[in-house]
């Protein structure tokens, strides 16, 4: 079974010159992203899988590392924003 994420609510996002500043309006915190950490997070605004983040960033990027390097960065990066209250998971059947 798949996990399946989604920004949660409470949450104020903006970008900045290339970058996109998260504010956390429960927890009172900051997390600033890159360009690719933004495009994950627009996604996010629907659900998501690590899968369909992984296929949408070699489209998008027409990356030249290994698809699964760039799944296990994917994990890594929602397992992050998991810890720090911005994403949450889904349950789907």
């Amino acid at each position: 079974m798949m996990t399946h994420f989604i920004q949660k609510g409470n949450v104020e996002a903006t970008e900045l010159d290339g970058e996109w500043i998260i504010l956390n309006t429960e927890q009172y915190t900051i997390t600033k992203l890159n360009g690719v950490g933004g495009l994950c997070w627009s996604l996010l605004n629907e659900v998501q899988t690590v899968d369909t983040l992984t296929n949408s960033l070699v489209e998008e990027y027409k990356a030249v590392q290994t698809k699964e390097h760039i799944k296990q960065d994917i994990e890594e990066f929602l397992s992050n924003l998991t810890q720090c209250g911005l994403i949450e998971h889904v349950n789907r059947p």
